[in-house]
């Protein structure tokens, strides 16, 4: 029991030391596999993927298969990626039953600091609230988090998340919760699209400071374009489904900010503020820790 105590405590001084900047990922991976193998790792209902347990040192693929995976039946949970990418596994809960959302949420809750679900509707949201503690429901992004503790800012700087219309808003906020669920602190610009471009210039000090800017537009797509020809860091462009019939869903946006001939520019999938605000939360933590 005490090497089951004295594991667990083990594995959150380390995780604690990954997401403080003291440690970084390669680190923590061998030490974490060094503390599996010595058997004192708390991992109660949880096996690993497959294998014997015996792999040689570098054996990329021997090591993955060690890694650990709590079996729901309808989930395989992998309770370990936070150790290997820096965030624990993200819960997509369109399609899904409250059930499953709410038994995915609490088992992960029990092995990570914190918990996001993404695309959770307020039926859905009331019912996981009420059988998660400390869980909070974010209504426009949609989304429901949980810390163990209170995340701070714990990156320099910050994200500019800047969205065309209001019509954007969930999308946009999608982004900035996962961002600052990744420690990053964001500053908001929202409703500034092309057609006032004066809204847009007003706010550019803002926009220009910060480490990454998420750019969140339907219809046309152009702000991307427009953002990307003003500041001199990256930019993650999210094209929305917001528009009249020929923006096709969304495919408009998506063409245009493909086809943009603004330099610094990425594009992420329609609608899909989680991976924008994700991907800009990894570039302003590596940032950081240069």
């Amino acid at each position: 029991m005490s090497g089951e105590m004295n594991g667990s405590a083990e594995l959150e001084r380390i995780l604690l030391d990954v997401r403080g900047g003291a440690l970084d990922v390669a680190d923590a991976q061998r030490r974490i596999a060094s503390l599996l193998h010595s058997g004192n790792a708390d991992a109660p209902a949880v096996h690993a993927a497959g294998g014997d347990g015996r792999h040689e040192d570098g054996d990329v693929a021997g090591a993955l298969l060690e890694q650990r995976v709590a079996d729901l039946g309808f989930a395989q949970l992998d309770l370990d990626r936070q150790q290997r990418t820096g965030f624990p596994e993200v819960i997509f809960g369109e399609g899904k039953t409250v059930e499953q959302i709410t038994a995915i949420f609490r088992r992960l809750a029990e092995n990570a600091d914190r918990v996001l679900a993404t695309r959770v509707s307020p039926d859905k949201a009331e019912a996981i609230l009420a059988a998660v503690p400390g869980a909070i429901y974010h209504e426009t992004a949609r989304c429901v988090t949980w810390f163990k503790r209170p995340i701070l800012a714990v990156h320099d700087g910050y994200i500019a998340v800047v969205c065309a219309g209001t019509s954007d808003l969930p999308v946009a906020e999608e982004a900035a919760v996962t961002a600052e669920c990744m420690g990053s602190h964001v500053e908001k610009v929202y409703d500034v699209g092309v057609a006032g471009i004066h809204r847009l210039l007003r706010r550019l000090p803002v926009i220009r400071e910060a480490n990454v800017i998420v750019v969140v537009a339907g219809m046309e797509g152009a702000l991307a374009s427009v953002v990307g020809g003003l500041v001199a860091k990256p930019v993650v462009a999210v094209p929305t489904s917001v528009g009249y019939g020929a923006s096709f869903g969304g495919l408009s946006a998506l063409l245009t900010m493909l086809n943009s001939c603004a330099t610094g520019v990425s594009v992420v999938n329609i609608d899909n503020g989680f991976g924008a605000g994700y991907f800009a939360g990894l570039i302003n933590q590596n940032r950081t820790k240069r």
